[in-house]
C-alpha cells in the first residue's frame, strides 16, 4: 500500500541531481512522481505508471508496470524505458536491484512527509527529465500555495487529536505513529496526531486507542474492503473517544491524501475544513 514504511536508500537512488541521457522514454513509478510529470508538462515523456498513478485522468491511458511495491523486472522492463524515475520504497527490493543492475538508468526520488520533501522531489524529476527551469517555476508555486494552506489554521489554539485508521480487521485498529504520509499531512492540516511514541504503522490495544483521545478519525476511502460508519463506530475502543461520541470519522481519497505532490496544498485546505470548518481561514 501507499502507506508501508520506506526502505533505506540506496548510495546510487542518493545520486538524485543526475539528469537521464535520454529521458525519451520514462517509466513513472509512484502516484506522485507521475502527478509531477504532468504537471511539469512532460507527461510525453512517459511510457509507463504504476497502479498508483491514478492521477490525472490522462495517466489511465498508459500501460500499467503493477503495484509499485510488487513491480517485477520483467513488467517495468516489458515498456522498453530508456530510463526509470521511481519513489523511494518502490519494491520489492529484489526487483529494484535487478533493475539497477541492467544498463536502463535509474533514478530513485526520496520521500519526505513536509512542505519541503514535496518542493524537493519536484526539483528532483525536474532535474532527471531535463527541464529545471519548469520545475523552479512549479516548486516556486507550489510552495507559495503550500503556505497559503499552512496559513489557514495558523492561528487556532485547540487543535484537534486525529487519529489515522490504516485498517480495522478483526476490529484490531492499525495506527499511524510518526514518520508517515497520513503524520505529515495531519500535522500540515494544523492536527495533532493522536498517537505518538512510535514509527510506521502499529496495531493499537484498546486501552491505546481509548488514551489517544481522538476527536477525529481519518481514515481513506478506497484502501481494501470498506469500513462503515456503523462498523467503525460500534467497536468499543473507537465509542470511548470523543471521535466516537460524535461518529467522526473524515474520509478520503488515499493517493490524494497522502500523495505528498501538486496536489497537497489542497489536501491541506479540504482536510482543515472538515477538522476545523469556518476557523480554517484565508
Amino acid at each position: 500500500m501507499l502507506l508501508c514504511v520506506a526502505f533505506a536508500l540506496p548510495a546510487r537512488a542518493a545520486e538524485a541531481t543526475e539528469a537521464f541521457a535520454d529521458p525519451s522514454r520514462i517509466a513513472a513509478i509512484g502516484g506522485s512522481i507521475t502527478e509531477i510529470v504532468f504537471a511539469l508538462g512532460e507527461q510525453d515523456r512517459l511510457v509507463a505508471r504504476d497502479s498508483t498513478s491514478r492521477y490525472p485522468e490522462a495517466a489511465l491511458e498508459l500501460p500499467d508496470v503493477g503495484y509499485m511495491r510488487q513491480l517485477s523486472p520483467e513488467g517495468v522492463l516489458s515498456v522498453n524505458p530508456s530510463g526509470i524515475l521511481a519513489l523511494d520504497g518502490s519494491g520489492p527490493k529484489q526487483t529494484v536491484d535487478v533493475l539497477k543492475k541492467t544498463s536502463i538508468p535509474f533514478i530513485e526520488v526520496p520521500e519526505r512527509y513536509d512542505r519541503e520533501g514535496i518542493l524537493e522531489k519536484i526539483r528532483i524529476v525536474g532535474k532527471a527529465l531535463g527541464a529545471d527551469a519548469k520545475a523552479d517555476a512549479l516548486a516556486a508555486e507550489i510552495n507559495a500555495r503550500l503556505k497559503a494552506a499552512e496559513k489557514q489554521t495558523s492561528s487556532i489554539k485547540q487543535r484537534k487529536r486525529v487519529l489515522f485508521v490504516l485498517s480495522m480487521r478483526g476490529g484490531k485498529i492499525l495506527a499511524s505513529g510518526g514518520d508517515t504520509a497520513a503524520d505529515g499531512i495531519i500535522k500540515l492540516s494544523g492536527g495533532v496526531n493522536a498517537v505518538d511514541g512510535f514509527s510506521g504503522y502499529k496495531q493499537l490495544s484498546d486501552e491505546a486507542v481509548i488514551t489517544a483521545r481522538p476527536d477525529v478519525i481519518l481514515m481513506m476511502s478506497n484502501a481494501g474492503p470498506g469500513v462503515s460508519d456503523d462498523e467503525l463506530f460500534a467497536n468499543p475502543s473507537i465509542r470511548s473517544t470523543p471521535a466516537g461520541a460524535a461518529r467522526k470519522v473524515v474520509r478520503m481519497d488515499g493517493g490524494y491524501l497522502l500523495g505528498f505532490g501538486p496536489r497537497t496544498a489542497d489536501v491541506i485546505r479540504d482536510l482543515a475544513a472538515s477538522l476545523y470548518g469556518g476557523q480554517a481561514a484565508d
